[in-house]
Order: C-alpha cells, then structure tokens, then sequence
C-alpha cells in the first residue's frame, strides 16, 4: 500500500494505492491519522484502491470519526464498484461524500 498526502488549498489530499487489508492497515493509519489532525477537509483518493477488508473499513472510520469530532468533513472518489458495495452493505458509505473526481470531491466539500 502506498499512501501519499498533499495539500490542495486547505484541502488534504490522502492518495492511496494498492490493497487496504489486516496487512497494510497499521501503516496506513499510522501515516493517514496524524495527517488528517488539525484538518477540516479531507479527500481520501482511493482511485489506486483495489480491495478493502474489514481492517480497512475500520480505518476509514478511523478517520471519518477524527474528523466528524472536529466538524470537518471528507470525500472519498474513485472508489471502484466492488468497494462502493462493501460501504454499502456496512453502512458506512452514507458517512462519506462521494464523488468520482478529484475536482467533484473539492467542490461536493465547499
């Protein structure tokens, strides 16, 4: 799993690549969680994202609860279908606004 972390504006951009499983979930939170403190606005990229397991669901809502605590926000685009699927059978995925750019998920965030 690679993640990257940017800054558009005062927007952090948290860009991941790869499989979000029980094997790179620790790392990924090591690195995403202390990015996205002191963050209002957050775009979780997961265009790069080919499978999410239960330990990743637990770190996007990790992250969504970090952020909900502070009144921030966070979009999540590119999800691929079979991932659009996993947040809906769990629920989360009402948490999150979704947006399939990059440019739809700044502008869905204000």
């Amino acid at each position: 799993m690679r993640v990257t972390i940017k800054s558009i504006n005062d927007v952090a951009l948290i860009e991941l690549e790869g499989s979000l499983d029980g094997k790179t979930a620790p790392e990924v939170q090591r690195q995403v969680l202390p990015s996205a403190e002191g963050q209002n606005k957050v775009i979780l990229d997961m265009t790069g994202v080919d499978y999410v397991s239960s330990a990743g669901v637990r770190i996007l809502l990790l992250l969504y609860r970090q952020l909900k605590a502070k009144g921030g926000k966070i979009a999540v685009v590119g999800m691929s279908e079979e991932i659009k699927d996993v947040m809906s059978n769990t629920g989360l995925i009402n948490f999150f606004l979704i947006a399939d750019t990059l440019d739809a998920g700044v502008a869905a965030l204000g």
